[in-house]
């Protein structure tokens, strides 16, 4: 069982956690099933302590840069990235502070406390609250232990409503600020590790897609073809999975339709796929055609292929994000499409950040000004959509190094080689 990319980016990172617990378990049927595959993943190296320690450090300056007393940090990637700690989101508040100087925090309920120190990395403050109390006192004692009764205390953008309002009442003193200029600043750089953790977890997806291309059958449903994959990504040694598969007409809206589909003779097969490695995301989509690919069917394919090269080739360093989608909607427009995000046309932005989020910012947007660094983790996917008829999308993600762009998954040569190859 297997997420859809809907359910991935409806429910976050709370469904991937079980997502990966369902992955792991699909695997052991997997494992019987298809000896051909098996997991690639043993030999990775997760991030260790020293590691989180160093983008601690990282925060605590530009804490400082920005005139921020302390971040908060609910559960989810960010609090994963900084401290280690996975946990997840309910009415019960467990959170982090990170101040600006000094050691980590942690906040939760009395009885998560065994629990949540079991996935603690680093850092020995924990303060409990009981059913009765306000986790929000405990958060303020932090804050006043660490010297920071007023000023500002930034809140990571997840953060919800009903925290930042008991914090706002249990000390008033503090302003409230985004945490924005130091987890994106943090986050959106990725060190070689990182990007490493994200070629093994694009390697999964693109095998998975090797697998189940040859298993195509007429009279397969959307479920059965995203079965497959999912049981390959699972098999391979992938978490998180998410699996989307669109026929025909449906593969024209880019997150799919409720509508029965059934594979047919000439049916465009549109999928959208990724899996996670030690918390690092892949996305690849691919589109095939079942059986002998149309004039039209072909003449899409080759042109979306060209805008993603378009994108990689205007991805050059110091270039504004946006550009890079500028740049593909000006081919597009040139041959008729759009104009802008109309259809038929491209109606999503070219590409987004990637990283422990399958969505990150920034992304290849128009508009988008901020200017691309090594680091920096983008998807490439000028999909063309034609409501009533179908859709043609190719996604491969690419990362920027200090000589420019390079691929983590190089796109496919053509319909008859649909698959593509690692970078």
């Amino acid at each position: 069982m297997t997420l859809s990319k809907r359910d991935f980016l409806k429910f976050g990172a709370g469904a991937a956690a079980g997502a990966a617990v369902l992955g792991a378990a699909s695997a052991n049927i997997v494992h019987a099933a298809e000896p051909a595959l098996s997991r690639i993943t043993a030999d990775v190296k997760p991030i260790g302590v020293e590691e989180r320690k160093a983008r601690v450090a990282k925060a605590q300056k530009l804490m400082v840069e920005h005139g921020l007393g302390a971040i908060l940090l609910e559960p989810g990637p960010a609090m994963l990235y900084f401290t280690g700690i996975s946990w997840w989101r309910s009415e019960r508040l467990t959170a982090v502070v990170i101040p600006a100087s000094g050691e980590i925090a942690v906040v939760t309920p009395y009885f998560e406390e065994p629990s949540v120190r079991e996935s603690m990395t680093f850092g020995d403050d924990v303060r409990t609250w009981h059913e009765h109390e306000s986790p929000f006192e405990r958060v303020a004692g932090i804050l006043k232990d660490r010297g920071l009764t007023g000023g500002k205390i930034g809140f990571e953008d997840t953060v919800r409503y009903f925290v930042v309002e008991g914090m706002k009442a249990a000390a008033p003193g503090i302003e409230i600020a985004s945490a924005l200029p130091v987890t994106l600043g943090c986050r959106m750089y990725k060190s070689a590790h990182e990007i490493a953790l994200m070629k093994k977890a694009n390697e999964v997806t693109l095998k998975a897609y090797e697998h189940v291309w040859q298993k195509l059958e007429a009279g397969m449903s959307p479920g059965d073809i995203t079965a497959l994959m999912g049981s390959a990504q699972a098999a391979l040694g992938g978490g998180s999975i998410w699996n989307m598969a669109l026929m025909a007409e449906a593969s024209a809206y880019p997150h799919g339709t409720g509508q029965p589909q059934t594979l047919k003779e000439g049916d465009i097969v549109l999928m959208d796929c990724g899996c996670a490695v030690e918390g690092y995301q892949s996305d690849i989509s691919r589109t095939f055609v079942f059986g002998e690919p149309s004039k039209h069917q072909r003449e899409v394919w080759n042109t979306v292929r060209k805008g993603q090269q378009i994108a990689f080739e205007t991805a050059k360093l110091g270039t504004p994000a946006g550009k890079v989608d500028d740049a593909v909607r000006a081919y597009y427009e040139a041959l008729g499409y759009g104009p802008g995000y109309k259809t038929p046309g491209l109606s999503h932005r070219t590409g987004h950040g990637i990283g422990m989020k399958g969505h990150e910012s920034v992304n290849f947007v128009h508009g988008e000004t901020t200017p691309l660094a090594p680091g920096m983790c983008f998807s490439n996917e000028p999909g063309l959509y034609i409501f009533g008829e179908f859709g043609v999308r190719l996604e491969d993600c690419l990362y920027m190094t200090d000589e420019g762009p390079a691929w983590f998954t190089v796109p496919p040569e053509s319909l008859e080689k649909p698959i593509g190859k690692m970078g």
